[in-house]
């Protein structure tokens, strides 16, 4: 039997996908709704980055749990790099209480 180019039909195997998945980064937002002073939150931590002629944001790197936390000059909090959303909040709280101890060493 010859296989004629015409008239051929390639035999179409259907293939079952079954995706497993794991959540490996949790991107939130977060708004303080307060202007923040990202170069005074800079000098008072080492764990904050601020370069403005590189990014508009200054990086909070939280240890435990792992994240990233952007804050931005008009409040609004980033955290990214989570594997939990528990671990979302206690990043995200200790960005606060960072920014509360600025706040608070201000006002002295």
């Amino acid at each position: 039997m010859s296989k004629n180019p015409k008239n051929y039909q390639p035999v179409h195997k259907r293939v079952v996908l079954k995706p497993t998945y794991q959540v490996v980064n949790i991107v939130t937002k977060a708004k303080l709704d307060v202007e923040l002073d990202l170069y005074g939150l800079a000098r008072i931590s080492r764990n904050i980055d601020y370069e403005p002629e590189q990014f508009p944001g200054a990086i909070l790197k939280v240890k435990d749990p792992k994240a990233s936390i952007l804050l931005f000059k008009n409040g609004n909090m980033v955290c990214a790099g989570a594997r939990k959303v528990s671990d979302v909040k206690r990043a995200i709280d200790k960005g606060v209480e960072l920014v509360n101890a600025y706040i608070a060493s201000k006002s002295k």
